[in-house]
């Protein structure tokens, strides 16, 4: 059992004690405990006893469930709270901003136990009758359980694509000298996935014997099967034989606006005898168009001038910008940050800590900044040729400033804007806010423009054009957050940054080593808008990098 999956359990029943109303204390330690372990560099599972027992914020009662969870995989405590909680307050926890003594409150006095019967609640105005919720809560409780909702059976590319990658090869196992072939959003490399589709030539027939065997639900219309089962998943077979089979994936793999497109100019692909999909494109005189670019009609039109792009590769990513350390809330040292770049042919890493404003995160203060930059300039000189830059993800304040005063933020070799509070703007807040920091002479990069968090929040509302028009003004690089659940900018922003010659830097945001393998996934929609490396400022040598800066101190003169 790892890390993470302790720190879960206990912070699962910290709030389960309040929920329930029992002692305030248990529940203060056992929520400190799980804060404590998530952020540990190393696993619990991998430490002597003594060694676990004398770690700050671990009692010996937390430290001998920690144990018990170790041996049997389980926490018994939790398991007590879990049989005497309602499935549908499990539920409850997941509404952003709604807490356990408000979810005690709803489940006890309103005799709610579901996110539906919640939402009906809150369209009746049932929630202002009650202490703690007002017009505007009742509000964003509602628009919260409609986002959820919405939500439900979608993935993050990087929680299905491993799913799916498995599933494939098992389908290719146990119908042997068949074919499958992922397709849809998935092969296109959306953010966000809604369903996974293949392309087969397995019968129909025994592909519902197959799933029903699993107990999956099942249902065939024509030549399409769908099947879901506990996961959750919608999973779409399109079933052909060998003279269409290409043709299929073909139209599979494209959007609707690239296939009408194609269509109009070239007709369907309904010629037999194909194997693969870039002998389509050949029989048409046009270069292989890769499914993930196939999104809009004007990539036709590039790919008969013969101009498609050549599209950022992972291995095109130099550098690693926009992480933390656990001097603010990241799992690993400076040193293990650097070790793990180097180890990776990394030529640069760029720190940024949080600011002081984001106390949550533990965001540094002048004196621990003059404390770090000594620490990377020791590290510097240890690890050369490899190189580590003084940067910070300074928070744009509420009026558009930022967090430090000029003598701090002239101190940085890069700084690194973002919002990180008061996220319910009006765009015309979020304007001003976001103008403001980016006018500032010490912003380098502008961090996740939106804030959204995919599948779980939509980001505040801005104006895509003004932002870009401005960043290309001052001179700033517009960040592509390669984390998961951010991939903030949307890539379909990117071609008007890149007309604009504005710069993107694909980041991982990694609060960890382990999470430098997010860059994967910046990549990946990055490819989608046709991104290349000459644009990414992460994908610069040392040189250019170095170069780059330079003429960013030239904004600050």
């Amino acid at each position: 059992m790892d890390n993470s999956a302790i720190a879960d359990n206990f912070s699962l029943l910290a709030k389960l004690i309040d929920i329930h109303g029992d002692d305030s204390f248990k529940a203060k330690s056992y929520s400190s405990a799980a804060f404590t372990i998530d952020k540990l560099p190393m696993q619990l599972s991998g430490l002597p006893e003594e060694k676990m027992f004398a770690l700050k914020g671990i009692g010996q009662a937390t430290g001998k469930k920690i144990l018990e969870q170790l041996q049997t995989g389980r926490l018994s405590a939790l398991d007590e709270y879990i049989l005497k909680t309602p499935a549908g307050i499990f539920e409850l926890l997941k509404i952003k901003g709604l807490g356990p003594k408000k979810i005690a409150t709803i489940w006890k006095e309103l005799g709610i136990e579901s996110m539906g019967e919640l939402l009906y609640a809150c369209e009746e105005n049932r929630l202002l009758l009650y202490k703690g919720f007002g017009a505007k809560s009742q509000q964003n409780i509602q628009e919260a359980i409609q986002f959820l909702m919405a939500c439900k059976g979608s993935y993050l590319y990087s929680q299905i694509e491993p799913f799916a990658a498995q599933f494939t090869e098992r389908l290719k196992r146990d119908f042997e000298g068949t074919r499958f072939e992922i397709t849809g959003d998935l092969k296109r490399h959306a953010e966000v996935i809604h369903k996974l589709e293949w392309v087969t030539d397995a019968p129909l027939e025994k592909l519902e014997t197959f799933f029903k065997e699993e107990e999956y639900e099942t249902n065939i219309t024509g030549e399409i099967l769908w099947a879901k089962g506990a996961e959750n998943v919608t999973m779409e077979f399109h079933q052909t034989d060998e003279k269409t089979f290409v043709p299929t994936l073909f139209e599979r793999n494209s959007s609707p606006e690239f296939f009408a497109a194609w269509k109009e100019k070239y007709g369907l692909p309904l010629d037999g005898g194909l194997t693969q999909e870039d002998q389509l494109f050949e029989k048409n005189s046009l270069p292989f168009i890769p499914p993930f670019l196939r999104e809009t009609s004007s990539i036709l039109e590039l790919a008969e001038n013969n101009n498609l792009p050549d599209v950022i590769q992972p291995g095109d990513i130099r550098g690693i910008i926009h992480t933390h350390s656990d001097w603010s809330d990241g799992g690993d040292t400076i040193e293990a940050m650097a070790k793990g770049a180097i180890a990776k042919g990394i030529e640069y890493l760029v720190i940024s800590d949080h600011s002081q404003s984001a106390f949550y995160a533990n965001g540094l203060y002048p004196n621990r900044i003059k404390a770090q930059h000594q620490l990377i300039d020791e590290l510097n000189e240890k690890y050369k040729p490899f190189k580590i830059f003084k940067s910070i993800e300074s928070d744009i304040l509420n009026d558009g400033n930022l967090d430090y005063p000029e003598d701090v933020l002239s101190s940085f070799d890069l700084v690194i804007t973002s919002v990180h509070s008061n996220l319910k703007m009006t765009e015309e807040k979020a304007m001003a806010r976001l103008l403001k920091a980016i006018s500032n002479p010490y912003t380098t990069i502008l961090g996740h423009m939106t804030g959204r968090l995919l599948l779980s929040r939509n980001g505040y509302p801005v104006n895509h054009d003004k932002i870009i028009a401005a960043c290309a003004e001052r001179n700033v690089v517009i960040e592509l957050n390669a984390h998961s659940r951010r991939l903030d900018m949307d890539w379909r922003q990117i071609p008007n940054a890149l007309a604009k010659g504005v710069l993107i830097s694909i980041d991982p945001d990694a609060h960890a080593v382990d999470a430098f393998e997010d860059i994967k996934y910046g990549v990946l929609v990055a490819q989608k808008a046709g991104l290349t490396a000459k644009n990414n400022l992460s994908s610069f040598t040392l040189p250019e990098f170095e170069a780059f800066l330079e003429k960013q101190r030239t904004k600050r003169r």
